[in-house]
């Protein structure tokens, strides 16, 4: 069997988060990700392996270069775990907003 990384411990750090975020719109190479950090290329290279083992982040070659994206299904396992949170709070909010549009109308 094989393990990975937890994902929700690769997202615990802001450097990930960041590197999630910067992928998330094109893909970069690691010396292209690294000039965001004031860290050394082989600190930011240990935060991409796991993102990689986590399945957050694919590797693509193209030619010499490996380009770094975002692969949503590695996001799956977070969505999933966030989803009952997110309908309970906006139950909450549209229960909230019933009740300030009821106050309003009785003003």
């Amino acid at each position: 069997m094989k393990l990975r990384r937890d994902v929700f411990q690769a997202i615990a750090d802001p450097t990930r988060r960041t590197i999630i975020s910067l992928v998330a719109f094109q893909a970069l190479t690691p010396t292209a990700i690294a000039e965001n950090f004031d860290y050394s290329r082989q600190t930011i290279s240990k935060h991409i392996q796991i993102l990689t083992e986590c399945e957050i982040l694919e590797q693509e070659h193209k030619g010499r270069e490996i380009y770094y994206h975002l692969n949503p299904n590695g996001m799956k396992e977070i969505a999933e775990f966030i989803e009952p949170f997110r309908k309970l709070w906006d139950d909450r909010f549209n229960k909230l907003e019933s009740v300030m549009k009821n106050y309003q109308s009785k003003k």
